[in-house]
């Protein structure tokens, strides 16, 4: 076999692979992923607190959170924001200090099935990946999924384990207040806290509580 074929071969084991991953996922809870165990290594957390929740056991505002911080066009794309791609290239171009474009499907995609880098590979699996779970999940999986699998804390995964590490309470029972905090520190959630709010991250929640009306309750 040459090394053409064999590649080849390879390359089609993979994405056949991936496409029975992205199918069974469609209904089975995400509780254990490459990106949680890499993350938890890297603050030397001793174990993944994590509490798999349908979506409607998650409050509303929470969603409504998300989508105005992190993607305001969620329930519009399918997958790839690319008037945001384009802002922010020209951005990038012009300031220091770069801004991503990422969706929420986006970050679905590499938090349940890829790895955590900015290698252009990375980058390519992440778009194919996302327009995968588009066309098989649907918006509403892709929330679900997203509100479970991402990092609030050190070791802290989804809704339902940090609305009970931070604040005492289910994640159903998030109030808009709460909800906005959670979502601010999602960019880096090991230098900005919940428990420890930064006069930055409270500006920013008053900011994300600002938006959320106008995003009202997410269509999915």
């Amino acid at each position: 076999m040459t090394i053409v074929k064999l590649c080849g071969l390879s390359i089609g084991l993979t994405m056949a692979g991936l496409l029975v991953a992205v199918v069974m996922y469609r209904w089975v809870p995400v509780t254990d992923t490459y990106f949680m165990h890499h993350m938890c290594e890297k603050v030397d957390a001793k174990e993944i607190n994590q509490q798999w929740v349908s979506l409607d056991e998650i409050s509303d505002e929470l969603a409504t959170a998300v989508v105005s911080a992190e993607d305001n066009r969620f329930s519009k794309h399918w997958g790839i924001d690319w008037d945001a791609v384009n802002k922010a290239r020209q951005y990038n171009t012009k300031g220091r200090r770069t801004h991503g474009a990422s969706t929420i499907s986006q970050q679905t995609a590499k938090n349940v099935f890829l790895w955590n880098d900015r290698s252009w590979l990375r980058k390519g699996c992440e778009v194919v990946v996302t327009l995968m779970i588009e066309a098989l999940w649907g918006k509403r999986r892709i929330m679900e999924v997203y509100l479970n699998v991402v990092e609030f804390g050190p070791g802290v995964f989804g809704a339902e384990a940090a609305a009970k590490t931070y604040f005492k309470k289910s994640a159903k029972e998030l109030t808009r207040s709460e909800a906005a905090l959670m979502v601010v520190v999602l960019p880096n959630p090991i230098k900005m806290k919940i428990a420890k709010p930064s006069e930055y991250v409270r500006k920013r929640q008053s900011q994300i509580m600002a938006l959320m009306p106008k995003i009202g309750k997410v269509k999915y």
